[in-house]
């Protein structure tokens, strides 16, 4: 068996409590030089690609703006479009909404990309039926949690129906070096589905890809059938050896009722990482960055989540209060739903009890940690193994810092792993597409 090469993309910081903000190294979420600042940097380290999310409305915490998110989310496709005229060979991803967008006006605008980028686009399609986000929207949150995966299904479907209905050869020059388009070369596309129906010709060519990269993150049975179906990458939270192999199996075995080989689908976890010189001084950065995630207004912010109440009189270094949770509400919107809250409540006060954690430790303790922690060497073996053992075609790396927290790792995780042959030297492809193909 040949030795399988890592793939490694860039996710721009800035939501959730990953980021951290009061650190004097953070820099603005919408200062365009922000993302040429990691864009290039991901460049510069020969990464597949860039990763920008989107929000479709601010969350708020007890009825007001969650100050510890980020004020502001830029439109995704406008930054890559710009990024595009900056970078030269990496890949432009964006979460763009399937909910809340039009399949042929979207598609226009992801073969803009991708000509913009000679071939570089990558559209991360995510669904929601939040009703929350739906007030921003005409037509509210009136789709089923049911029927979201159904919705985007047909909607890329439809995109590649719209991306394909030019002729490869429809523009062709004139003998005044002008350019027309071939007669019958446009098809009409028409389209009656259970969530779509149009006819009509698609305004732009062909994108030079073709297919611009479908990326899903999604964990439920559904989102790994759809990603099986239609996504060449899919973005997990899967970041142990252990649930990787599971997870990596399970959406891999799904591939062959579609007609498709395991290599065309990517299977990437979200990680974060903390270096040091020594293993010591790693866990010890480790710590301090988890401690700065997760303040004592963060940590309250989770309990309420949780608890459905008001947990703002509690001290966030004392022990887990004697209430229990309300479980008539909630206190936030526009947050993933954390599922049956009286069971979680249950986990986290025996683990409490277990390890006698305050609150903030306890959250610290619950919310995550990073995945790849240790020297330069240590965490560059690590991710090679993880690859080499079927729990992940490579990572979507998460920095804490925007937008220098990626500098470290490709200044010295990088070459380590372009000596152990388990990564490219340099590009020797132009499009998104070709970085994704297998070495």
């Amino acid at each position: 068996m040949s030795r399988r090469r890592v793939h490694l993309a860039a996710h721009f910081p800035g939501v959730n409590n990953t980021t951290v903000w009061n650190d004097p190294r953070s820099g603005s979420q919408i200062d365009f030089a922000s993302f040429v600042h990691l864009a290039q940097t991901a460049e510069r380290g020969k990464f597949d690609f860039f990763f920008l999310a989107e929000g479709l409305r601010l969350r708020e915490l007890k009825g007001r703006i969650h100050d510890l998110d980020v004020v502001g989310r830029p439109e995704s496709l406008t930054v890559l479009s710009a990024l595009a005229a900056v970078t030269g060979r990496l890949g432009l991803a964006g979460t763009v909404n399937a909910t809340f967008n039009e399949p042929y006006e979207l598609a226009r605008r992801v073969a803009t990309l991708d000509h913009l980028s000679e071939g570089r686009a990558g559209w991360n399609v995510v669904t929601t039926s939040d009703a929350f986000t739906g007030e921003n929207f005409r037509r509210g949150g009136y789709l089923d949690r049911a029927d979201r995966y159904e919705r985007a299904a047909e909607f890329v479907r439809l995109s590649r129906e719209l991306w394909d209905s030019w002729h490869p050869d429809a523009i062709v020059a004139d003998r005044a070096a002008g350019r027309f388009v071939r007669e019958g070369a446009i098809g009409t596309v028409r389209h009656e589905g259970a969530q779509f129906t149009i006819e009509g010709r698609a305004t732009v060519p062909r994108p030079p890809q073709g297919h611009p990269v479908i990326i899903q993150a999604g964990d439920s049975d559904e989102g790994r059938e759809f990603a099986a179906s239609s996504a060449d990458v899919i973005f997990t939270p899967h970041g142990t050896l252990e649930d990787g192999r599971r997870f990596y199996a399970d959406v891999k075995r799904r591939l062959a009722k579609y007609g498709r080989k395991p290599h065309q689908l990517k299977i990437m976890p979200g990680v974060t990482f903390a270096l040091g010189d020594t293993e010591e001084e790693a866990a010890e950065n480790a710590a301090e960055i988890r401690r700065k995630q997760v303040g004592p207004q963060t940590a309250i912010a989770f309990l309420e989540q949780v608890w459905g109440r008001d947990m703002s009189a509690y001290d966030p270094d004392g022990p887990l209060p004697d209430v229990e949770p309300d479980l008539s509400g909630g206190v936030s919107q526009g947050r993933t739903q954390l599922g049956d809250r009286a069971a979680v409540a249950a986990k986290w006060r025996a683990l409490a009890d277990e390890k006698r954690l305050t609150i903030r430790e306890l959250v610290i303790e619950v919310t995550g940690r990073q995945n790849f922690v240790g020297t330069p060497q240590a965490v560059a073996q690590k991710i090679d193994e993880y690859v080499q053992a079927e729990a992940a075609d490579g990572f979507i790396l998460v920095p804490h810092l925007t937008p220098g927290g990626l500098d470290e790792f490709v200044d010295r995780v990088v070459p380590l792993l372009q000596e152990r042959g388990a990564f490219r030297a340099d590009y020797t492809g132009t499009t998104l597409r070709e970085h994704l193909e297998p070495a």
